[in-house]
């Protein structure tokens, strides 16, 4: 066989290597392991065995009166626990709120999962409430990407709790209960490079970590740290920046953006396996005391309102508190995240 007949499979197999090589997201560097990070945070082993790791806030455990666990949003970590750091510290002594957050998986210091599903995060925080002891019924809460894993709460542990917020919660936009021209109108209303980015979370999530790391057009602005603002939250933007000069802010992805930033896109914008809009009231029996909020900004830019809209008047078992004026980042403005938090434990 002549040079010229073998140079052409030759430069196929290399390009296939070069294209398989480029779309495979690197190992993940786990906590604990050798040359990765250090584990500085109390874990729990869960049902698979992998480490959760966790953080508590407020006061003591066994003297509060609420018990409440935490889910944060996308690009954070257990550090960020908004209703109880944003919230004065008197104000949770005097309403007796203990706050457990976590680090979702594959953040800061908890392991991996590759078999992330919205119910397995559920299963986690259910999990945690036992091996923490927090009782047969405990609060739940989540921010952003954190308030939509509250969903899966509602559907797979709702006998677990005592009531439940989700704080400007992401919405799928791929929902099957949107009507068509609903969902597809406040997706063209995003960014271009948001569009393509989502797109492709939801439709070939194997490229997802490619697409948002290559170097030839523009990935997710939310991946990048440059979403678009509202006016709100351009003017919270110096107190962010100062939160996000923390030490902290280097665990969040410490053992690798595939499994962290990666991970929460292909789950948040994939196929979930059931519709928030179908379901049914966690809490039928109101004498309980037990109920559910959603928070919503007005002007949010990054969870469209007209979604957030529909799905609350899908299901009028929530009680919708929405900020006029509000963008994003409105629970770090003066006063709100002690509202939210009053009016999760006390608004029945």
């Amino acid at each position: 066989m002549s040079k010229q007949a073998l140079f052409v499979p030759v430069l196929l197999v290399l390009l296939s290597a070069w294209v398989y090589s480029s779309l495979r997201p690197p190992p993940p560097s786990l906590c604990g392991s050798p040359g990765g990070p250090p584990v500085t945070a109390p874990r729990i082993v869960l049902r698979d065995g992998r480490h959760l790791a966790y953080k508590e806030h407020g006061v003591p455990r066994d003297a509060a009166l609420h018990k409440i666990i935490f889910v944060h949003g996308f690009g954070s970590c257990r550090h960020e626990a908004l209703i109880a750091t944003d919230t004065p510290s008197e104000i949770i002594d005097e309403l007796g709120v203990y706050v457990a957050s976590f680090d979702k998986p594959g953040y800061g210091e908890s392991d991996p999962d590759p078999k992330r599903t919205t119910k397995s995060l559920a299963l986690d925080i259910e999990e945690l409430g036992d091996r923490l002891g927090l009782g047969a019924r405990f609060y739940v809460a989540g921010f952003s990407m954190g308030g939509q894993a509250i969903w899966g709460c509602l559907k797979y542990i709702p006998h677990r709790l005592a009531g439940a917020v989700l704080i400007a919660p992401v919405v799928n936009f791929w929902w099957p209960g949107f009507p068509t021209n609903l969902s597809t109108q406040a997706y063209a209303q995003q960014p271009l490079s948001d569009q393509w980015a989502l797109r492709v979370a939801h439709h070939a999530p194997w490229l997802n970590y490619w697409w948002n790391t290559q170097k030839w057009f523009a990935p997710s602005s939310v991946f990048a740290g440059s979403p678009r603002l509202s006016r709100q939250d351009m003017e919270l933007s110096l107190k962010l920046v100062a939160e996000q000069q923390q030490s902290y802010r280097a665990e969040v992805k410490q053992q690798g953006e595939f499994e962290s930033i990666c991970r929460d896109m292909m789950i948040g914008f994939g196929k979930w396996e059931f519709d928030p809009m179908e379901l049914e009231d966690p809490f039928p029996n109101k004498e309980e005391g037990r109920s559910v909020h959603l928070w919503q900004g007005d002007e949010d830019t990054l969870v469209p309102i007209s979604l957030q809209r529909y799905i609350v008047g899908k299901l009028p078992w929530i009680r919708y508190h929405e900020i006029t004026g509000a963008g994003h980042m409105f629970p770090k403005a003066d006063g709100m995240s002690e509202s939210i938090v009053r009016t999760l434990l006390y608004d029945r």
